[in-house]
């Protein structure tokens, strides 16, 4: 497949962007520039200063980045008497004209000037990277959320599922795309091109992404699934060179091995969800022998948990230099003897563990438990690299996509906050009552 008929499939999709980027000369400052923007109301124009004002910024340095950024954040920002005297009006006569003007107050002039560069063909893209600066900043001026919130506001509506497309990466696919899988692989890197080719090329090997046609040549996200015969226990097993490669037919088991998420400045607007769930519905419409969708899943606020715990008031000597030793462990030899205790911790921290809002710590969990999914088995020693044993001590999971029963789980865990796991799990994870010197620790030892 050529990179012209691959992209060409993509933008007929939805619809087709395909004017030029257009170049301005005009050189004002950003602040007159945005003003100018506020205020156009003919089309043409409006499109001279979103590039000049896109044009302007990119070239700009970070310090005069920020200070754009504080323009939006002070100078585009909400009147405050204004929205209130809108709700008075509003709470006295609650009509349509009311709430127009309520409506129309309580949005920040930032959001139009957003909407404004966006029609600029290709803004989509650029708007995107402008946001992954303003993430940067957060930590040094957190009063810029406020501008951040209007960008989440609008690319929640512009990057809606309505408009992303589905696509499968194989080896045909461009290498411009080819590259940027190997560029954006966040959770078990992608070495080289040998590596790309084992992960897309053989039968038993899938990989599927989410595009924009506003960014055709851009992942937004993507997962790698690997097609195999039972329920896998080690990431090695999966990625070794030697394994061997089963027909698709044979296949009973879709396993989600890796999902990563390719653009920054796209945090906290969710596709994940809606990815496993459209791939797991078309492999099993396309595969009829699939019977199971599971993920191999890490388990990166593990080790974290676990220095906590050996740090916390009350925990007794025992617990504290069994948490102690296996979070100073280096490699999986110096674990070798310890699954069974592993597997008990594990089991207790995804169980139990939670935040102030009462979901779990552990952010793929979250993930997860959110899609509806159960978690199935705990494989320890199943990550032996040394971000896996520095993370979660070699432990991975496997979570199923039961599609059956997917939204109940959801339902169950967005409004009680109940996650669905085994009968063998929520034994292992023993008892969140008492003080942590007692059952659950006594479980762990026992599993020796």
């Amino acid at each position: 497949m050529s990179r012209t008929s691959f992209l060409q499939d993509l933008l007929a999709t939805i619809f087709e962007r395909t004017a030029p980027r257009f170049i301005s000369d005009d050189r004002r400052p950003l602040e007159e520039l945005a003003a100018a923007l506020i205020s156009e109301r003919g089309e043409a124009s409006g499109t001279r200063l979103a590039a000049a004002i896109l044009d302007h910024y990119e070239k700009s340095s970070a310090e005069e980045k920020a200070e754009f950024f504080r323009l939006l954040t002070d100078a585009h920002d909400l009147d405050a008497g204004a929205v209130a005297e809108a709700a008075e009006a509003y709470k006295a006569s609650p009509d349509a004209t009311t709430l127009a003007r309520l409506i129309e107050e309580a949005e920040p002039p930032r959001q139009e000037l957003l909407r404004r560069l966006n029609r600029l063909p290709g803004a989509t893209g650029r708007l995107v990277k402008m946001r992954e600066d303003l993430l940067s900043t957060l930590k040094e001026h957190p009063d810029f959320r406020r501008t951040d919130l209007d960008f989440q506001h609008l690319f929640m509506s512009w990057f809606n599922r309505g408009f992303l497309v589905l696509r499968r990466i194989d080896w045909t696919t461009p290498a411009n795309i080819l590259e940027k899988i190997i560029a954006y692989e966040a959770v078990h890197a992608i070495n080289d091109w040998d590596d790309l080719r084992r992960r897309l090329q053989p039968s038993d090997r899938r990989c599927f992404a989410f595009f924009h046609p506003a960014m055709p040549d851009e992942p937004l996200i993507f997962v790698e699934v690997a097609l195999t015969s039972e329920l896998p226990g080690s990431i090695r097993s999966l990625l070794s060179e030697e394994r061997t490669v089963i027909p698709e037919a044979e296949a009973t088991t879709a396993v989600f091995y890796s999902i990563s998420n390719c653009q920054r400045g796209l945090d906290g607007i969710s596709f994940g969800n809606f990815l496993i769930k459209q791939v797991a519905t078309d492999l099993m419409l396309s595969l009829p022998n699939l019977k199971n969708f599971v993920t191999l899943s890490p388990v990166p606020g593990l080790t974290r948990w676990m220095r906590e715990e050996a740090e916390a008031e009350g925990t007794d000597g025992d617990r504290r230099a069994l948490l102690t030793r296996l979070t100073e462990a280096k490699s999986a030899a110096d674990l070798r003897s310890d699954d069974a205790i592993l597997s008990a911790l594990t089991a207790e921290y995804l169980v139990w563990a939670k935040r102030g809002d009462g979901l779990p710590r552990d952010p793929v969990a979250r993930f997860h438990f959110g899609n509806g999914a159960s978690l199935e088995a705990i494989h320890p020693g199943a990550d032996p690299s040394p971000r896996g044993i520095a993370q979660s001590c070699g432990v991975m999971v496997n979570y199923r996509y039961d599609l059956k029963t997917v939204e109940t789980n959801h339902e169950l865990f967005a409004h009680k906050r109940e996650i669905v796991t085994t009968r063998a799990i929520r034994s292992l994870a023993g008892s969140r009552k008492g003080p942590k010197t007692s059952r659950r620790t006594d479980n762990a030892q026992r599993a020796l």
